[in-house]
């Protein structure tokens, strides 16, 4: 279980990097856009990756790994939002985004850390190809709970699910040996 937290604090570093200079290329713009837009932005990278999957042909020269990092940072951006709203302007500083961002990692990686514990690094096991699916089942979950205005019956809520999608993009991350700065525990 140490591995694993240190693998996954590695990888939240490297999309933490990203995040941090995208707030300095272009402030916190994405603080405009509604759930439903964040959501959507995950869809599209998650629907990226399974086509990188299950084509041989790739036309753009970019890999699964920068659309995996990519819903991280959405996911998170969207913990944000729940937590904070939508704004009309931007309205972070890049010292409070990064606050907020390492704020809901960490709640993140806690709940991974629960749930780990509960299933024994079952993700271990699994292939990258399916903690994609999850990652879309749980994208087409939060939709039906957005059509839904946030409402479910006996089911956990968005929050839950965007977390989980980082974890298991997370996972995928550390799978896929985030090039060179992970070491592969089955090497």
């Amino acid at each position: 279980m140490q591995h694993t937290s240190q693998q996954y604090d590695v990888v939240i570093r490297t999309c933490r990097d990203l995040y941090e200079k995208k707030m300095r290329d272009y402030g916190s713009a994405w603080r405009i856009l509604r759930l439903p837009s964040l959501t959507d932005q995950i869809f599209i990278k998650a629907q990226r990756i399974r086509s990188l999957q299950e084509n041989q042909v790739r036309k753009v020269d970019e890999g699964e790994t920068s659309e995996f990092i990519g819903i991280v940072n959405y996911s998170i951006m969207a913990l944000i939002q729940l937590e904070k709203g939508v704004v009309e302007q931007p309205d972070l500083s890049v010292d409070t985004a990064l606050a907020l961002f390492d704020k809901h990692a960490a709640e993140t990686k806690a709940l991974m850390e629960d749930k780990n514990h509960d299933y024994g690094e079952a993700w271990r096991d699994m292939r990258v190809s399916s903690l994609t699916d999850l990652i879309l089942q749980k994208l087409l979950r939060v939709k039906q709970i957005e059509d839904n205005q946030g409402k479910t019956l006996v089911s956990e809520g968005i929050e839950a699910n965007y977390q989980d999608m980082v974890n298991y993009a997370v996972f995928a991350l550390i799978h896929m040996g985030v090039k060179s700065k992970i070491k592969n525990p089955n090497s």
